[in-house]
């Protein structure tokens, strides 16, 4: 399911979960139900920002971060216009730190179909394209090759990228640019085109991009996830009390991957112990 996206700052509404016996005498739910482990929070909640490291990576909501001297990052309005817009939501002008505070500055990445190479949708279900003479834009509703970019990460720099586009020209800036239409102060940010002839440091992007999406991190936490295991669902499995040895062995079995082989040590000991009392 497809969530919409959220700003760092925004007040995250509560719901609030009746249970059947509540609904039906409007009592407060047994103290025994407490009892029960809760579930593991959704890798789909994670909200936050973190920097793409592979090509692999970029999926989901994204942002170009650009090398401008003030913190700025790849825009468009409803137009079609694309533009650089200052960036707030960073902490001590670390690219790093980079969060979107306006719709305009997020992209949605998905692979081109049958290709390396990646597409991204505005905020009003454009296409990001650059046309022959290096001018972006967003205003195309389905992809064609103008619409489509190779992301090769940049191998002097960890987590930047340059961006390349079918005409095998760079996207790249310019700090002559004028103000941002998303700031009313006379601060200068750069213009941004994509007729760059070679990679260079104006050429090279750090992308950020929403934790949930990002591949290796959903698996760790998927991971996770299973790991975790209480001592109740241990005995039901077992079918007996366990001792707090046997508790720790299990769990431990269970994150390095020789569980059912514990499982199976623990039960015959129990029936060892059974014959001989």
């Amino acid at each position: 399911m497809v969530k919409p996206l959220a700003f760092k700052g925004d007040k995250k509404s509560k719901k609030r979960k009746h249970t059947t016996a509540q609904a039906e005498n409007d009592e407060p739910p047994s103290t025994a139900l407490t009892s029960t482990p809760p579930n593991p929070p959704s890798t789909d909640e994670d909200d936050s920002w973190v920097t793409a490291d592979a090509p692999t990576d970029i999926t989901g909501p994204i942002i170009f971060t650009l090398p401008s001297n003030t913190p700025s990052c790849i825009a468009s309005d409803a137009n079609g216009k694309v533009f650089a817009s200052e960036l707030e939501n960073i902490v001590e002008g670390d690219l790093a730190t980079a969060e979107p505070h306006d719709v305009r500055q997020v992209w949605v990445a998905n692979k081109v179909a049958g290709t390396e190479s990646i597409s991204f949708k505005g905020h009003h279900g454009k296409y990001l394209g650059c046309d022959k003479f290096g001018i972006l834009s967003a205003t195309r509703e389905a992809i064609s090759p103008e619409e489509s970019f190779l992301c090769i990460a940049s191998p002097n720099t960890p987590g930047t990228f340059s961006v390349q586009t079918q005409r095998e020209k760079f996207l790249t800036i310019t700090e002559e640019g004028g103000g941002s239409p998303t700031t009313t102060t006379t601060t200068k940010v750069p213009e941004i085109r994509g007729d760059a002839e070679d990679i260079s440091f104006n050429t090279t992007f750090r992308i950020r991009m929403q934790a949930r999406f990002k591949p290796r991190l959903k698996a760790n936490k998927e991971t996770r996830a299973r790991e975790k295991v209480s001592r109740k669902e241990l005995e039901d499995v077992v079918g007996r009390k366990l001792e707090d040895g046997e508790v720790k062995r299990l769990k431990r079995a269970r994150r390095e991957g020789d569980y059912h082989e514990a499982i199976l040590d623990v039960r015959v000991k129990g029936k060892h112990d059974k014959f001989a009392s």
